[in-house]
């Protein structure tokens, strides 16, 4: 399985951004799927997740009712549309997927089976 996240680059605050995340050796339906983030100097974070089907998405507290999570299971792909972007967002963004199988703890890694390489999203005036 392999993942490729796209879709990063410089936006000021109050912009948007949508992040892409390609998987190719995996058919999507058949995962669940989210995006974590790194900041400079912190820990790896969870952002959100979308189960298998794409009918129930999680959000972080800090990016919640300004990012969207998405599914597209006929083109293999899971989306992360960021509004009102804040300095605060700047991150490399990591996709990840697991295989569904039942309820997941979708904020910890290890519940995830493959990772993308991360695209860079920095938020700068």
């Amino acid at each position: 399985v392999q993942l490729q996240a796209s879709g990063g680059g410089l936006v000021q605050p109050g912009g948007s951004l949508r992040l892409s995340c390609a998987a190719s050796g995996a058919t999507l339906e058949n995962y669940f799927a989210a995006w974590f983030r790194q900041a400079p100097g912190n820990e790896r974070e969870p952002v959100s997740s979308i189960n298998s089907s794409g009918g129930r998405t999680y959000y972080s507290d800090s990016v919640k009712g300004r990012f969207t999570i998405s599914k597209d299971n006929v083109k293999n792909m899971v989306y992360l549309q960021m509004n009102s972007l804040k300095p605060e967002d700047t991150a490399v963004y990591y996709c990840a997927i697991g295989h569904a199988g039942g309820p997941w703890l979708w904020g910890m890694e290890a519940e995830y089976e493959s990772w993308g390489q991360g695209t860079l999203v920095t938020v700068s005036s």
